[in-house]
């Protein structure tokens, strides 16, 4: 896990959700019944990452499925068919990213960008689902008067920096008397099915101060739409937000939301709001597509989609047939999915990783196994398809580092 940034912290989102009753069909950011489902995929592992120690027993993985809904009234997509009783994250889950110089570059960036940009030096912060406290930390040695992090999955609540704080349960009304000043998360909105609950739990908590600020992360559901990456959809996620949608939700939930962007290549969506005192007008923000726009965005996704899952497996299945040898370059949630929705169990034998803590282990619901860069100067592969572009020149390296040159197929240039 690095920066805060981890998909760990489900334990939070899980005792959350697991108390959400919202029916499957009914949006769960505007209560609009006017939803349909637009792309299904059955018998997916329900944890991408939880480290498999045999093929078998990643064979064997609990499995769900996958039943995406739009609203046709406010735009949020969501699975309709996730179940929170079917995680299950007391086994070795490992979603660290912390062995990427890129993303390590990005995280620093992100969280002394967020000091500047919102004037936070002097001032009391706290994060909900913060891992390990990694971004508390930067926060704190940025200049933040207090910062406090909240996530049940903290082993250690031995604080990274004398004005930070760690706190080892669910973020609630409980902690309101803390009064932030700045209050944010990063990759845990995707994880919560009642996104409207959520928000209006943490707006009740800021309560009618104007000059208190909500952030949040969380991949962005208009790239995944607009090229098509079913390889982006698994079951863990079961919200996904456009940057409309985003706006709509937390305006919903009583924010003027005063800034969106995308981050990290155009792979995360960004908000940060204020408490709406029923005194401002409304004004959709240029970043923010229209409710139509997302319905055209999701009708082109659904039309298009299965000839991409088609000419993928037509890939793979032609180089396969002349005798060439493929690997995945990236062991994670991206890897599992891709495969999963091509049911592609054989053919390709081995996703590259890293990590050290996966490799040796095997993909869930697939079974192919996770191995180290250096395996393939034995391997040498003609092709590596790289599950996420942002990675290609760190890749490009360890690759020229082993005296190897195979093709690199980035997943979006199919």
């Amino acid at each position: 896990m690095t920066g805060g940034i981890t998909e760990r912290r489900i334990d939070a989102v899980q005792a959350f959700a697991n108390t959400v009753t919202v029916s499957g069909r009914c949006c769960s950011a505007c209560m609009s019944e006017d939803t349909r489902i637009f792309y299904e995929v059955e018998g997916v592992p329900t944890q991408q990452v939880t480290l498999m120690k045999t093929r078998e027993e990643a064979l064997a993985c609990p499995k769900g499925d996958l039943r995406l809904a739009v609203c046709n009234a406010c735009g949020f997509i969501w699975n309709s068919a996730f179940d929170p009783a079917l995680l299950d994250y007391q086994g070795d889950y490992e979603a660290t990213q912390a062995h990427s110089p890129t993303f390590n570059a990005f995280h620093k960036r992100l969280a002394e960008d967020m000091v500047e940009r919102y004037g936070l030096r002097g001032k009391d912060v706290i994060e909900i689902g913060c891992g390990h406290g990694e971004c508390v930390a930067i926060l704190c040695e940025q200049g933040v008067k207090s910062a406090t992090g909240f996530d049940p999955v903290i082993l250690d609540t031995a604080p990274p920096h004398p004005n930070a704080k760690l706190v080892a349960e669910f973020y609630t009304e409980a902690h309101e008397h803390l009064k932030p000043d700045f209050a944010f998360s990063k990759m845990v909105m995707e994880h919560i099915p009642d996104p409207h609950r959520f928000l209006t739990m943490l707006r009740r908590a800021i309560g009618d101060r104007p000059e208190a600020i909500a952030f949040a992360m969380m991949p962005d559901g208009g790239r995944v739409l607009s090229i098509r990456a079913f390889w982006d959809i698994y079951y863990e996620h079961c919200a996904y937000f456009t940057l409309g949608a985003l706006a709509r939700t937390f305006r919903a939930s009583g924010f003027d939301v005063t800034g969106l962007s995308t981050a990290y290549g155009g792979q995360y969506a960004m908000i940060s709001a204020r408490p709406s005192l029923g005194d401002s007008q409304v004004t959709r923000l240029p970043e923010e597509e229209t409710v139509e726009e997302t319905l055209a965005m999701v009708a082109d996704f659904e039309e298009k989609v299965r000839a991409d899952r088609a000419h993928w497996q037509n890939w793979i299945n032609e180089r396969l047939d002349s005798g060439k040898r493929i690997v995945l370059w990236g062991g994670g949630s991206k890897a599992v999915a891709f495969l999963s929705s091509l049911d592609l169990k054989d053919g390709i034998d081995y996703a590259v990783d890293i990590n050290p803590k996966r490799c040796g282990t095997f993909l869930a619901g697939v079974g192919q196994e996770i191995v180290t860069p250096a395996t393939l100067i034995e391997q040498r592969p003609d092709h590596v398809i790289v599950m996420n572009p942002i990675y290609m020149d760190e890749i490009r390296a360890d690759l020229r580092s082993m005296d190897l040159d195979p093709e690199m197929v980035p997943m979006e240039t199919l």
